[in-house]
C-alpha cells in the first residue's frame, strides 16, 4: 500500500564490514549491536572507534596503521572533491581526513541504512504540493526522510533528485532501489550543486526536485529560482530551528531574508515598537518547514510566512508537534511558544523563550537553581576564545551548551571581531556550510556571558534577577508618574533586553511613549508623552 509500510530497515552492512580492516570487522560483529551502529573511526596512531547511538566503543588496544587505512581506500570508491567516497550500490559513505601532503591519515565510516515507512508522519506535508524544508542536528535522520520522501512522491510524479554527495541515491551509476522511481543526478564537485539544481529543472521537466543540504548562498538563490518556477521543492539545510535560518545570513532567503525598516513616528507608536524594527524581506522560499528534534518527534511550522513574521514581532508562533506512538502510527498536537529575535553587535542572533516563563510575580523561583530542560542543548565550535571562560560562564548559568574539538561537530563558531574580520580558516570553512557564526567585541567573562543569554534567550526569572527586575518596574511606574505630572521626558536606568521589554510594556499600558536608546551594556529607555 503506497507510502505505508512498516519500518523496514536495509543496510548492507555486510557489505560495509568487509571494506574494513578484518579485526576490526570482527570486533563490531562480537559487539553484537549492528542495528544501532552509525559510523567506525580509524585514524592512524589511534585505537579504532565505533560510534552507537547511546555511547561510543573502542573496538581495539592496538593503534590503527597506515597500511590499515591505505587497505580501505582501495576497497571504496573514488574520493571526490569533498572528500568523501561510497560503496557502489549501497548508501554507507566514507569521509577522508587528509594530511598537508594530501594523503589519508582519517576515515569515518559511516553506515547508510535505507529505512521505509518514515516518511508516515509527514506524508500528508510532502503531498500538499508545498515546498518543504527539513531541518535538524546532523545523525537526526534528514537524509533518511529526504530519500523516503522521493520514493513515495515518485510513485504518482516526476521526481529528480540532486544528489550531491551520492548520500540520498548511493553510490555508482545506478541510483539505490531506496529512491524508487525517482531520477538522480548527481553532481561533479560540491561547488556545483547550484548548477545542477537549475540543469534540472531546465533539462528534465520535473514536478518535484529533492535537494539534500542547502549550504551556500548560491544554493539559496537556485532554490528560490526554482520555486518561482512553479516546481516544488523538498530540501534540508544546515541548522536546527527556524531561529537558525533567519540568524544564518547566507541562509536567511530560504525563510524570506530579514531586512532593518524604519518606521514612521506614528506607525511605531501604533505598534508601541521602536522606529527601526526587523522584518521579512520577501516571501519564503519554502512554504513549509519541519525541525526534526528526535527521530520520532517533529515541530511543524505549517505557514512559514506567518511564523518569522511573528517571530520578528515577539508574539507566539502556532506550530504542530508530532510523535510517533507505540502502535505505530503518529499524533500531532497544537503546540505555542514564545521566540523573540534580537540583534547584537550588527549581526543577528536568534534566542528562544518558552511559555511559563516571564512576567512580574517571580515567586520563590529566583532563589532556586533553573531548570533549562526545555532549552536545545548546543554544541558549539570556539575560534580564539578563552575555553576556560566559556566554560565557567557556561556552569554559572546551568545552560547546556558544549564545546566541541572538531567543526564538523558543531552547530555554531564563537570567535572575537579581530579574528572574524580576518576570515581566518576556521571562520571561512564555517560560512562555507552555513554554520552561525557568534562574534565578540572582547574576550571578557562578561562579553562570554551576554553572548549565552542571548543564544540561550535566559529570561530575568531564570537568571535569578528578581530584585532587578522589581526595582526597575518600581522606575518605571514612578517615571510615568512624572510624566502624567508634567515632565517632558524621563530616561530610566541602563538593563537588560528582557527588562527594557517590561518597562516599555507598562509605559504602553500608561498610554504614553518610549524608545530605547544607546548600545548595550548602557542601552536604556526614555518615556515621554505621545
Amino acid at each position: 500500500m503506497r507510502g505505508r509500510l512498516k519500518h523496514e530497515i536495509h543496510d548492507n552492512l555486510d557489505v560495509l564490514l568487509k571494506a574494513l580492516p578484518k579485526r576490526i570487522t570482527s570486533q563490531v560483529k562480537n559487539e553484537g549491536r549492528n542495528d544501532q551502529l552509525l559510523e567506525v573511526i580509524l585514524d592512524i596512531g589511534r585505537v579504532p572507534t565505533a560510534r552507537y547511538t547511546d555511547s561510543e566503543v573502542v573496538l581495539s588496544d592496538v593503534d590503527v596503521s597506515a597500511s590499515e587505512i591505505g587497505g580501505v581506500v582501495d576497497r571504496v570508491g573514488r574520493f571526490d572533491a569533498d572528500n568523501r567516497a561510497g560503496i557502489e550500490r549501497t548508501l554507507h559513505r566514507i569521509s577522508a581526513i587528509r594530511n598537508r601532503q594530501g594523503e589519508v591519515v582519517g576515515l569515518t565510516c559511516r553506515v547508510g541504512r535505507a529505512v521505509y515507512g518514515t516518511i508516515e508522519i509527514i506524508q500528508d506535508v510532502i503531498e500538499s504540493g508545498k515546498s518543504t524544508l527539513l531541518l535538524g542536528r546532523p545523525g537526526v535522520g534528514k537524509t533518511t526522510m529526504l530519500r523516503e520522501a522521493a520514493r513515495v512522491l515518485a510513485e504518482s510524479r516526476r521526481v529528480v533528485v540532486v544528489d550531491t554527495s551520492n548520500e540520498i541515491g548511493g553510490d555508482g551509476d545506478i541510483p539505490h532501489p531506496a529512491v524508487g522511481r525517482a531520477r538522480r543526478m548527481q553532481v561533479k564537485n560540491p561547488t556545483y550543486q547550484h548548477e545542477v539544481m537549475i540543469e534540472a529543472v531546465e533539462n528534465h521537466n520535473p514536478e518535484i526536485v529533492v535537494i539534500d543540504e542547502i549550504g551556500r548562498e548560491q544554493e539559496a538563490v537556485a532554490a528560490r529560482t526554482i520555486a518561482e518556477r512553479g516546481v516544488q521543492l523538498i530540501g534540508t539545510a544546515h541548522g536546527n530551528t527556524l531561529d537558525n535560518l533567519m540568524v544564518n545570513p547566507t541562509l536567511a532567503d530560504l525563510v524570506g531574508g530579514i531586512e532593518s525598516v524604519t518606521l514612521s513616528d506614528d506607525e511605531a507608536r501604533r505598534r508601541g515598537t521602536q522606529k527601526t524594527v526587523l522584518e521579512r524581506r520577501s516571501p519564503p522560499t519554502f512554504d513549509l518547514l519541519i525541525e526534526i528534534l528526535e527521530r520520532d518527534r517533529l515541530n511543524v511550522h505549517l505557514d512559514v510566512s506567518d511564523s518569522v513574521d511573528k517571530l520578528l514581532r515577539g508574539q507566539q508562533i502556532r506550530t504542530e508537534l508530532r510523535s510517533r506512538t507505540q502502535e505505530g502510527g503518529y499524533r500531532k498536537t497544537n503546540r505555542v511558544n514564545e521566540r523573540v529575535l534580537r540583534r547584537s553587535d550588527n549581526k543577528y542572533s536568534g534566542r528562544m523563550q518558552w511559555n511559563g516563563f516571564g512576567g512580574d510575580d517571580y515567586g520563590e523561583e529566583g532563589n532556586r537553581t533553573p531548570d533549562y530542560s526545555h532549552i536545545q542543548p548546543i554544541a558549539v565550535y570556539v575560534y580564539g576564545i578563552d575555553r576556560g571562560r566559556l566554560e565557567r560562564a557556561t556552569r554559572r548559568l546551568h545552560v547546556p551548551l558544549r564545546v566541541v574539538d572538531e567543526m564538523e561537530d558543531a552547530q555554531a563558531l564563537v570567535t572575537l571581531k579581530s579574528h572574524y574580520r580576518r576570515r581566518r580558516a576556521p571562520i571561512s570553512n564555517a560560512e562555507s556550510v552555513g554554520i552561525p557564526i557568534y562574534v565578540l567585541r572582547s574576550n571578557t567573562q562578561h562579553q562570554i556571558e551576554k553572548l549565552l543569554v542571548e543564544v540561550f534567550g535566559l529570561s530575568d526569572r531564570e537568571l535569578g534577577l528578581r530584585e532587578r527586575s522589581n526595582g526597575s518596574k518600581d522606575e518605571t511606574k514612578a517615571a510615568i508618574d512624572m510624566i502624567r505630572k508634567g515632565a517632558k521626558q524621563i530616561d530610566l536606568k541602563p538593563q537588560t533586553a528582557n527588562v527594557r521589554r517590561r518597562q516599555h510594556e507598562l509605559v504602553r499600558r500608561a498610554k504614553l511613549v518610549s524608545h530605547s536608546y544607546g548600545v548595550d551594556p548602557n542601552r536604556h529607555v526614555r518615556v515621554f508623552k505621545g
